[in-house]
């Protein structure tokens, strides 16, 4: 059983809350946008931390972390990908990818829109989990924990940090 914490979209924005909230987590998944190699090792010496870059990351960030970035966690099948689209309406760049073989679990960034939304027809599980930093038209600061056990998703929690213009106010 691992509990991940799921952030997006820090654009080099730090924020104590997301060592807060990422307590309790085993590893921390970053859905791209990070635009800092400072936010992206702080979050690493906390918990272990898979990345993919997004289209605002720049050249070192680019040699970090993938565009695509595909493992296995427990027994759940993840694919994550910064401009990924949702159900319905995956983003060409990876539509072909997710429907040839479609994961259990598909985590996207880049909208800033927040959403957990099950996949009826592919079965997988999409998370986009919003935005966690300042830049960006979104009203609230979020990110997402959920337990993956075995194959099973379980106790997804949405934590709402701050509306956007709150910054670090705990």
């Amino acid at each position: 059983m691992k509990k991940i914490g799921i952030i997006s979209d820090t654009h080099s924005f730090w924020d104590e809350k997301y060592l807060h909230y990422f307590e309790p987590c085993d590893e921390i998944w970053h859905a791209g946008d990070i635009e800092s190699v400072e936010v992206a090792e702080r979050l690493a010496a906390f918990r272990p931390l898979r990345a993919v870059c997004g289209n605002c990351d720049g050249g070192d960030l680019r040699l970090m972390f993938p565009e695509v970035l595909r493992w296995k966690c427990e027994e759940v099948d993840v694919l994550m990908k910064h401009i990924g689209g949702y159900p319905g309406k995956y983003d060409p760049s990876i539509r072909e990818k997710i429907m040839a073989n479609p994961p259990q679990m598909f985590i996207s960034g880049h909208s800033h829109i927040l959403k957990v939304q099950y996949d009826r027809n592919l079965n997988l599980l999409h998370i986009n989990p919003g935005a966690a930093g300042m830049q960006g038209w979104q009203r609230d600061r979020t990110l997402v924990r959920i337990t993956i056990d075995g194959n099973m998703f379980r106790d997804a929690e949405v934590i709402k940090l701050a509306e956007r213009g709150q910054g670090n106010l705990f």
